[in-house]
């Protein structure tokens, strides 16, 4: 019986980490063996930083509330237990997004909490 190399399924597969390391820098994108662990890698990171992104946009939204806040003379964490108290159901990302293109409609949120 003659002997079966395998080889299509192998040529697709080196393809398809050429091909997801495309744009790489010098060897990463040519030689099989460092274009795997390179694209490894970069999965690996983008499975993290797709976590930290969220992290990352959460505190940017809490830094820019309590900067408008203070400017209205209250402090964030007294403003998000005031928030809840009055049952406003605004989150976050649209208070942030209050706070730095609306002001006034900021300012008048925090009216109706206080």
């Amino acid at each position: 019986m003659p002997r079966s190399k395998n080889t299509i399924p192998s040529r697709n597969k080196r393809k398809k980490v050429f091909k997801q390391a495309k744009g790489f820098f010098g060897q990463r994108k040519n030689v099989y063996t460092v274009a795997k662990n390179a694209v490894e890698k970069s999965l690996e990171y983008n499975y993290r930083d797709r976590r930290q992104k969220k992290r990352e946009f959460r505190r940017l939204w809490n830094t820019r509330i309590n900067a408008a806040a203070r400017q209205d003379g209250i402090s964030y964490s007294s403003l998000i237990k005031k928030l809840k108290d009055a049952d406003v159901q605004l989150n976050r990302k649209v208070l942030a997004d209050l706070a730095k293109n609306d002001p006034k409609a900021f300012s008048a949120v925090l009216e109706k909490v206080k």
